[in-house]
């Protein structure tokens, strides 16, 4: 097996990376409410058997609403960078008897899941927080199976503003090697999907730019 691309290899953003302030982005009756993830699951088509990795699960809004949908037979992968989020989720998990759902830290820049063994990885309103998002995606790609995907759901706004332009996005995944298959809007939002192409150089990705704010006049 070869050894992995260190994640130095790849470029820092040329952007604002948002501070990780909680493990919810936002009210989860209010999401449901505007049926974000009823929406979401929907248009992806994700379903019984499939394995599905909640990356940056956080409070694991996704990861328990996923968990009915596979089934049994599926795998919900509840992936994060903060041991604590990881910590207060199993208990969750467990109080709400789910029995198909495993827990991975990540890093960084590597999300520390197993070989072809994603079949949808799941970035909700989470991605202008990665930090090494070039060296993550990288890594990702080998964890997913043949003809598996990437799904991102954000905002249409700057990454400081903890969202990320569509165009700022689609370029960072596609640098990587990735091939845009659809960008849908939600409410809010947009949801994008990825999958797999042609895997890059990495002294070849150059990271992308992201339009500035304004500066405040007066």
């Amino acid at each position: 097996m070869l050894a992995s691309t260190p994640a130095l290899a790849f470029p820092q953003p040329q952007r604002e990376v948002a501070r990780i302030v909680s493990p919810a982005w936002a009210n989860e009756a209010s999401r449901d409410r505007a049926g974000e993830a009823a929406n979401v699951i929907r248009l992806l088509g994700l379903g019984a058997g499939q394995t599905v990795a909640d990356i940056g699960a956080g409070s694991g809004y996704y990861t328990v609403r996923l968990s009915p949908v596979v089934g049994p037979r599926g795998r919900v992968v509840a992936q994060d960078v903060v041991p604590r989020y990881l910590t207060d989720l199993k208990r969750r998990v467990r109080r709400a008897g789910l029995t198909n759902v495993r827990f991975v830290l990540g890093a960084a820049g590597d999300p520390k899941l197993a070989p072809a063994s994603v079949d949808t990885a799941l970035m909700i309103h989470m991605y202008h927080e990665i930090a090494q998002p070039y060296a993550l995606l990288d890594r990702l790609r080998g964890s997913l199976k043949p003809g598996g995907r990437l799904a991102i759901v954000d905002l249409d706004r700057p990454s400081e503003d903890h969202g990320m332009p569509k165009a700022t996005l689609v370029c960072e995944v596609r640098s990587v090697g990735y091939d845009l298959v659809s960008i849908t809007d939600l409410t809010p939002g947009y949801l994008a999907v990825f999958k797999p192409g042609r895997a890059p150089d990495p002294a070849a990705v150059k990271a992308c730019r992201s339009e500035a704010r304004p500066a405040a006049s007066g």
